[in-house]
């Protein structure tokens, strides 16, 4: 397979913007996914279809009739929810029906009817990636990335503990809304690439799988935004070879993906469960104060004595074999597994 794609400017602007959306839309969505609200992508993607459809109906410049109705859009739900009595998810309702709705209304009266490059907003189209968006959404993308990386401690511990971080002095609301207006912006880099209705998987999927990879939320961030980036690359190269959607053939790769990091995931904790041996008797009982050294291992403790790392099984020990001795050695009785 050649890289003949590279030839022609269309492809090279539609890897561009894959670049874009693969970093973004991740970027976002571990503090989506942390706040338990995977689907608000969904309910962005529909508030951005009436701004898509307010677009072609007036301005023609539905990227930022859509941007800014998305905007408004999320900041409108946040407050709802922050200062309301309404709860997250009935808010989430009324932004995902109510957008589509106005969406659906405003093209009626488009002239003509609906347009034929609608789809592509709804699906994804990323070979009609013009300059001028390519120009917006790399705009957009150094403005999400900066706030996502360079307040994740903030916008973590917010997603994390409101309550907690209320406490600690940190401008609740403030951060909410921000994390609101970076979705919805988010959303709207996103739509040419993945589409409206498809934008929420590329912003839950990379981080569910770097969740099955890694255990802090740092590494968390970067294997998200690496996963990002490969599938939309991967899959944007792949959708030209195979003349296939680009949204449809990114969010399938990101899938793939995702199912066999869960499936190596499963496997790897079989045997890491199965990897244990009957120790050799021995009349000597481990405990707390028996003068071994301690290793936390899962839900129990086991114990090096004589060059062999037992732990207690019934009435026998068994022999384990998950680190080196010379690791176990090193970590003292404060050791973690």
């Amino acid at each position: 397979m050649t890289l003949d794609l590279l030839h022609y400017g269309f492809m090279q602007r539609a890897l561009l913007a894959s670049l874009l959306v693969g970093m973004t839309a991740p970027s976002v969505g571990v503090y989506i996914v942390q706040r338990r609200l995977a689907l608000i992508g969904d309910g962005m993607g529909h508030v951005a279809l009436a701004g898509v459809a307010l677009g072609v109906l007036t301005t023609g410049q539905p990227v930022l009739t859509a941007l800014v109705t998305a905007v408004v859009g999320a900041v409108v739900i946040e407050l709802v929810r922050a200062r309301g009595r309404t709860s997250g998810d009935v808010a989430l309702a009324v932004m995902f029906y109510g957008g589509i709705a106005a969406g659906v209304v405003i093209i009626s009266r488009a002239p003509g009817g609906t347009p034929a490059n609608l789809n592509s907003y709804l699906f994804g189209a990323i070979t009609t990636t013009s300059r001028t968006d390519l120009v917006v959404f790399a705009v957009l993308a150094v403005l999400v990335l900066t706030a996502t990386i360079g307040l994740a401690p903030r916008l973590f511990a917010v997603s994390n503990d409101e309550e907690y971080a209320r406490a600690a002095g940190l401008p609740v609301l403030g951060i909410n809304l921000l994390l609101a207006v970076i979705t919805a912006t988010t959303v709207v880099i996103s739509m040419r690439v993945v589409g409206l209705l498809l934008i929420s998987a590329l912003m839950v999927v990379p981080v569910a799988t770097a969740q099955l990879l890694v255990n802090s939320f740092r590494s968390t961030l970067v294997t998200a935004i690496g996963i990002g980036v490969a599938v939309s690359l991967g899959g944007t190269t792949t959708s030209y070879y195979a003349n296939t959607p680009s949204g449809g053939t990114i969010v399938l790769l990101a899938i793939a993906i995702f199912t066999l990091a869960a499936v190596g995931t499963s496997v790897r904790s079989v045997l890491h469960r199965n990897r244990h041996d009957e120790a050799e008797d021995h009349l000597h009982r481990h405990g707390e104060h028996c003068g071994h050294l301690a290793v936390p291992h899962d839900d129990h403790v086991d114990y090096v004595h004589d060059g062999h790392r037992h732990a207690p099984h019934g009435e026998h020990y068994d022999e384990h074999y998950d680190e080196p001795e010379a690791t176990m050695s090193s970590r003292g009785t404060e050791g973690h597994p």
